[in-house]
């Protein structure tokens, strides 16, 4: 995910608030999982489609936002062929697709802040009963869509050191320092974290 996940525009979607765009997408999610007709699900996934499109977002642009889920969606459309039949496999890959399509319609066409402070809002009536922290759930979700970013550079950062090593083809090469480089960057936040609270 090189490019922010906000995108500047003057669509419908990016005039509409955060929190109804939020509550929109819960309900889909619901939705999503509730229905089994393929062609329903269908539907849902160019819906999705064509909302992002009314972002305004290149091709290129969303090819590399969705590029590494690609993959995952392949591996888990043949395990469902295996394991199911073609039909599961296809209401599986629709249901997903059409989730990450309205899920990515919303974040680029909103603000991080917007969303999180709309989280935040959502959350007050659950703080109030006790049940949660508002707040420390919204930090938690600024600094998760802070460091996927971050995570990908330190990605792309250690393949092109490790490909200048001979390295490329070597996972473990690969997986370590990204690890370590993740687990450092988190104490440091959690140590910065500590120090102002």
């Amino acid at each position: 995910m090189i490019e922010p996940l906000y995108l500047p525009g003057n669509s419908l979607l990016h005039r509409l608030p955060a929190a109804p765009k939020l509550a929109a997408l819960v309900i889909a999610g619901i939705a999503l999982f509730a229905m089994h007709n393929v062609w329903l699900l269908g539907t849902a996934a160019v819906v999705s489609g064509v909302l992002i499109r009314s972002t305004g977002v290149s091709a290129a642009a969303l090819w590399r936002q969705v590029r590494g889920l690609v993959w995952i969606l392949v591996l888990i459309g043949v395990f469902a062929v295996v394991f199911q039949s073609w039909q599961q496999a296809a209401a599986v890959l629709l249901r997903i697709a059409a989730l990450v399509g309205l899920a990515l319609a919303v974040t680029l066409s909103t603000r991080t802040s917007d969303l999180i402070a709309a989280c935040e809002r959502a959350l007050l009536p659950l703080e109030r009963l006790g049940w949660v922290n508002a707040g420390k759930i919204s930090l938690a979700m600024a600094l998760t869509l802070r460091f996927v970013p971050e995570i990908w550079r330190h990605y792309q950062e250690i393949r092109e050191a490790q490909a200048a090593r001979g390295l490329a083809r070597h996972p473990l090469a690969l997986i370590v320092p990204l690890v370590v480089r993740t687990l450092k960057r988190a104490q440091q936040v959690a140590q910065a974290i500590d120090a102002r609270s």
